[in-house]
C-alpha cells in the first residue's frame, strides 16, 4: 500500500449550523480522502486519511474556503496512525463535556433561497419559512448546544419525506439545516381565520388599506404600516406613545432604499450584508415617506427585508413599510404570542402570526457609516451580530458575568479568553425589562456553560443591573467605574490592555467622588485609570428633570459662565415659563437639588436649547441629534474652548460666545458647526497633552456622545494631526451597549489580584 497519512483536526469557532460538515464531506471527496466528521460540544471534529499531499491541502482549505456563515477561529491538528479506511461519513453529534461550540447569529435569506421563494416551479414557492445552511434563524431558535434540531424551537415540527431527504443528503445545501421545513411539514402563517397564502394576501391588503399590523418575525414582533401613509403612521405613533423618536423603515430592495436615503458604497454593503441592520443615512430630498416617520430628523433608518416572510409581505404590500419594534415605549419587544396579543391589542389592527416559537427575543441592530473609519459605527448590536463571541486580551481565570449599566442595557458572560456580549435588552428601568435581562442571563449562562464565580457591575448603587449583580450569592463582586468600562471595552475589542489616553463623553456616569461624570479624560488601561481632566463642572438643576428638559442645562451653563441672574434667551421664549426659568437659575446658583456634573452630553443639550433647537426632549439624545443634523459641514471656524493647566476643558467661554452669536442672529447651522469644531479641537488638544505627559501614543474615543458622526469624524481628523493612534469602538457600540464587555475585561485583568 502506498504511504498514507491520517490526521485528526478540531475546528473551533462558529462552525455548527452553518453547513460546515457537508463542506468537509465535499472537500474530503474532492481530495479522495477517507474518514469522518461530526459535531461535539466544542465545535467540529474530524479525521481524514489519504495521500499526504492531499491531506495537507485539505487542512489548508478548511479555514480558507469555509461556508459563508462559518467563522473559523482555530484549526488544531494531530497525527494519527493510518488505518486504511475507505469512504468518508458524517457521524452523529456527541456532547460529553462542557459546551464550547459557538452559536451562529440569525442570517438574512440567501440568494439561492430567495430564487426558490419566487420560483413558481419550486416546491417552496412563497413559503415564508424557507431557509438552508447558509441563511435563516439560528440564535433566536436555539435552546442549547450542540446546535441540532431537538435543541431548537423546530423540535416539534417533524420533517416530511422530501425535507428529510434533503436533510440527510451531504450534497444538498439543506443537509442538517436545523430549521428545514416546507409548507407540508413546517410552521404556518395565520391572520385571523386566514391561513398560509390567504393570510399573506389579507396582510398585504390590510397594509395597503392603511391598517397597522403586528408581525411576528425572527426575534420578536414588529409593528408595520405603509410608510407613505401619514394617517397610518401618525396613528401608530399615537398608539405606541412614541412622540418623536424616528421609526425604522423596511424597503423591498436596494433601489427602493436608494429612493429614500443617500447611500455611500459602505452603506450599500451594510444594507445588503447578511446581518441586515437598520442603517442610519441622510434623508434624500423628496423622499416619499410620511412626515410622522421621522419628525425633525435629517436622517432615516432603513433596512432591507431579511426573512422570507418580510420579502413576501413587502411584495404583497407593494411599498416600503414602517417596521418598528412591537412594544409600548420603554418596554421590551414582544416575542411570545400570548404576551403580544395582550400588550399590542391597543396598537395593532391585526396580527400576522406563525407557530414557530421564538426562544430569545432580539431587536434589529442599528449602524451608521463614518467617514473617518473603515468600520461602521455600531449603535445597537443585536440581531445578525449576536451571539458572535469576542476575545478578551487577558484571560478570565474564573468564569464571570458582567451586568452592564442601565440605558441600552447588555450583559456579558466570559470564561478563559472568550466573551459573549448579549443582544440589546433596552433601558433597564422597569420590571418588564429586568425580567428580560434575567432570562437572557440565564440563557447565556446555559448556552455557553458559564457558571459565574465573579460578577462585575457599575458603581451606581441605584441601577437595577447593579442591584441584580449584588443579589447574586456565592460570587465575588467587582465594581467597575462607568467611564473606565467604556475605555476598557474599546481597548479590549482592539486586543489592547496597556495604558492609553481616553476621551470618554456621555450623558451620565457615577463618579468615584459621588458626582455625575460624563466629560472625562482618562489615562489608564484595563486594570485601572486616573482622571487626567474633565469638562468644567456645572449643576444639574432638578436632577433627572434636567435630562428631560435641556433648557435647564442652558440656564445652568449661563450661571456657570458668570451670569448670576441669567436672562432667558429669546430662542427659549414661549417654550419656557419665565418664573420657572428664575427658579431653575436659583437651583443652579445655590446647588439645591442640583448635583454637580461634568457631562458632555448635557453641554450638547444646553447648546441645543440656547439655539432654540430643542427645549425639551422625548427620547435620549434627541437634542444633540437634532443639533448635529443642522450643522453646516462647510463651516471651519470654532468657538474658544480653553484647556486649563489641570486638564479641565473650560466651556464657559464657549457658552458666552454661542450666546453672543445667537443674540446677533447668526444661523443655527453656523453655531452648531462652530460648537462641534470647538469640542473636537479641544478634545484633540487635551488628549495630546495628556499623552505627552504620560509618554503614550494611543487615544481612545468612546461614550454615547461619540455616536455623533460629525464630532467623531472631526475629532479623529484632529487627533491624526497630533500623531496619536486612534481607537474607536467598532464591533460594539460606543454607548452603554458596550459597557458590559468593558466590565468583563476589567474584572478579568484584576482577577489574579482578587482573592
Amino acid at each position: 500500500m502506498a504511504t498514507r497519512r491520517r490526521v485528526r483536526a478540531r475546528v473551533e469557532g462558529t462552525v455548527q449550523g452553518v453547513g460546515f460538515r457537508p463542506f468537509v464531506h465535499r472537500l474530503a471527496g474532492a481530495h479522495r480522502l477517507a474518514g469522518w466528521v461530526g459535531n461535539d460540544e466544542r465545535g467540529v471534529v474530524l479525521e481524514v486519511e489519504g495521500e499526504p499531499a492531499a491531506v495537507a491541502l485539505f487542512v489548508e482549505r478548511l479555514a480558507d474556503e469555509a461556508p459563508p456563515l462559518a467563522r473559523v477561529e482555530r484549526v488544531a491538528t494531530e497525527e494519527l496512525p493510518a488505518r486504511g479506511d475507505e469512504g468518508f461519513s458524517i457521524v452523529a453529534s456527541e456532547s460529553r463535556g462542557r459546551p464550547d461550540a459557538l452559536v451562529s447569529s440569525d442570517s438574512a435569506t440567501c440568494a439561492d433561497c430567495l430564487r426558490e421563494l419566487f420560483d413558481p416551479s419550486d416546491r417552496r414557492h412563497r413559503y415564508p419559512f424557507i431557509n438552508c445552511t447558509n441563511c435563516g434563524p439560528r440564535f433566536t431558535i436555539v435552546r442549547g448546544v450542540p446546535y441540532d434540531r431537538p435543541l431548537t424551537t423546530m423540535a416539534d415540527f417533524e420533517m416530511c419525506a422530501a425535507c428529510r431527504s434533503e436533510y440527510d443528503d451531504p450534497d444538498d445545501r439543506r443537509f442538517h439545516a436545523q430549521p428545514n421545513a416546507c409548507a407540508r411539514c413546517g410552521p404556518t402563517l395565520r391572520l385571523g381565520d386566514a391561513r398560509g397564502e390567504e393570510a399573506l394576501f389579507a396582510a398585504g391588503a390590510a397594509l395597503r388599506d392603511g391598517r397597522i399590523l403586528a408581525v411576528k418575525g425572527l426575534g420578536g414582533y414588529h409593528l408595520a404600516c405603509d410608510a407613505s401613509d401619514e394617517r397610518a403612521v401618525a396613528a401608530l405613533r399615537s398608539r405606541k406613545h412614541r412622540e418623536d423618536k424616528p421609526f425604522a423603515l423596511m424597503a423591498p430592495d436596494l433601489e427602493a432604499a436608494r429612493s429614500l436615503v443617500e447611500l455611500s458604497g459602505a452603506e450599500h454593503e451594510l444594507l445588503e450584508g447578511r446581518e441586515r441592520p437598520i442603517v442610519i443615512a441622510r434623508r434624500r430630498p423628496g423622499a416619499v415617506v410620511a412626515e410622522s416617520v421621522a419628525p425633525s430628523s435629517a436622517d432615516l433608518g432603513v433596512m432591507l427585508a431579511y426573512s422570507p416572510l418580510h420579502h413576501l409581505l413587502l411584495h404583497e404590500a407593494g411599498r416600503t413599510l414602517v417596521m418598528t419594534s412591537a412594544n409600548l415605549s420603554d418596554e421590551p419587544i414582544a416575542y411570545e404570542d400570548e404576551d403580544a396579543l395582550d400588550r399590542l391589542a391597543g396598537i395593532a389592527d391585526g396580527f400576522l402570526l406563525h407557530d414557530r416559537p421564538i426562544h430569545m427575543r432580539t431587536d434589529d441592530s442599528v449602524v451608521r457609516s463614518v467617514r473617518s473609519r473603515p468600520a461602521p459605527l455600531m449603535l445597537r448590536r443585536s440581531r445578525g451580530y449576536v451571539p458572535e463571541g469576542l476575545v478578551l486580551p487577558v484571560e478570565a481565570e474564573r468564569p464571570l458575568l458582567a451586568c452592564g449599566a442601565e440605558l441600552k442595557s447588555t450583559f456579558c458572560v466570559a470564561r478563559g479568553r472568550r466573551a459573549w456580549v448579549s443582544h440589546h435588552i433596552g433601558d433597564l428601568e422597569n420590571w418588564e425589562t429586568l425580567s428580560s435581562f434575567r432570562s437572557g442571563v440565564e440563557h447565556f449562562e446555559r448556552l455557553f456553560a458559564v457558571a459565574p464565580a465573579v460578577v462585575a457591575h457599575d458603581l451606581h448603587p441605584d441601577y437595577l443591573s447593579t442591584k441584580y449583580a449584588l443579589e447574586r450569592e456565592g460570587v465575588e463582586h467587582v465594581g467597575v467605574q462607568h467611564h473606565h468600562a467604556h475605555l476598557a471595552a474599546c481597548l479590549a475589542e482592539h486586543a489592547e490592555a496597556g495604558a492609553v489616553v481616553g476621551a470618554i463623553y456621555d450623558g451620565t456616569g457615577y463618579g468615584p467622588d459621588g458626582t455625575i461624570w460624563g466629560g472625562e479624560l482618562l489615562v489608564g488601561g484595563l486594570e485601572g485609570f486616573e482622571r487626567a481632566g474633565s469638562l468644567w463642572p456645572v449643576r444639574l438643576p432638578g436632577g433627572a428633570a434636567a435630562i428631560r428638559e435641556p433648557w435647564r442645562m442652558a440656564c445652568a451653563w449661563l450661571v456657570a459662565a458668570g451670569e448670576e441672574e441669567p436672562v432667558m434667551p429669546p430662542t427659549l421664549a414661549g417654550a419656557v415659563d419665565t418664573t420657572r426659568w428664575r427658579q431653575v437659575a436659583e437651583l443652579a446658583r445655590t446647588g439645591a437639588a442640583s448635583p454637580q456634573t461634568t457631562s458632555m452630553g448635557r453641554l450638547f443639550d444646553a447648546v441645543s436649547a440656547l439655539c432654540g433647537v430643542r427645549a425639551t426632549v422625548n427620547y435620549e439624545g434627541q437634542a444633540a441629534t437634532e443639533l448635529e443634523a443642522l450643522a453646516d459641514p462647510g463651516e471651519r471656524a470654532g468657538y474658544p474652548l480653553p484647556l486649563l493647566s489641570d486638564g479641565t476643558l473650560d466651556a464657559r467661554p464657549t457658552v458666552r460666545a454661542i450666546l453672543a452669536d445667537v443674540a446677533a442672529g447668526v444661523e443655527v447651522a453656523e453655531v452648531s458647526a462652530r460648537f462641534h469644531n470647538a469640542v473636537a479641537a479641544a478634545t484633540a488638544e487635551a488628549c495630546a497633552a495628556a499623552a505627552r505627559r504620560g509618554g503614550l501614543d494611543t487615544a481612545v474615543l468612546s461614550g454615547g456622545v461619540f455616536q455623533n458622526r460629525l464630532l467623531l469624524d472631526s475629532t479623529v481628523d484632529r487627533l491624526a494631526e497630533t500623531g496619536l493612534r486612534v481607537l474607536v469602538p467598532e464591533r460594539l457600540p460606543p454607548n452603554d451597549g458596550g459597557i458590559s464587555f468593558g466590565q468583563a475585561a476589567v474584572a478579568a485583568a484584576r482577577l489574579p489580584s482578587v482573592s
